[in-house]
């Protein structure tokens, strides 16, 4: 079942230039003795358009019974820190507002989701996070911005 999952995911991967996350550790915040305990994640992306910014996310990931079987839902709580990693380039143009992450925060209806905007006449890059649901998602959200050197101009489509 996880290798299907694994696939799915690298195939969707491939086709959208979707950022894949990287785990870097997690804390546990709440004691299951005989299932998984509720967390705080914390993950690493590449934009995958933007060479030398990386984000850090950190978000809920909820234990208990149901994440044994996939069933659980995440809380809508997260946090992103994009950060200059290395020298910036343009793989391509980009649009003033796109997605560049986004992962199942529930088995079917909840997606946790980052998004780049362009402040051009700033010559910055602004990524913000947030969740979102079928029916009712959550104003809950984080944002964070990297200055993009004044010697380089932000190609933009259109």
């Amino acid at each position: 079942m996880k290798a299907l999952a694994a696939v799915t995911g690298l195939a969707s991967l491939l086709v959208s230039g979707i950022a894949y996350a990287e785990d870097i550790g997690s804390v546990s915040t709440s004691l299951n003795l005989l299932t998984p305990n509720d967390q705080i994640v914390v993950e690493v992306f590449d934009d995958p358009a933007v060479k030398g910014v990386s984000c850090y996310l950190s978000r809920a990931r909820t234990g208990g019974a149901a994440a044994i079987f996939g069933m659980a839902e995440d809380k809508s709580d997260s946090s992103v820190a994009c950060r200059q990693v290395g020298p910036i380039s343009f793989v391509r143009p980009v649009a003033q507002q796109e997605q560049v992450f986004s992962e199942h925060a529930s088995i079917l209806f909840k997606r946790t989701h980052v998004i780049r905007m362009v402040d051009k006449k700033r010559g910055v890059l602004v990524y913000l996070v947030y969740t979102d649901e079928l029916i009712d998602g959550s104003p809950k959200n984080a944002l964070t911005a990297v200055p993009v050197s004044s010697d380089i101009t932000i190609p933009t489509k259109g």
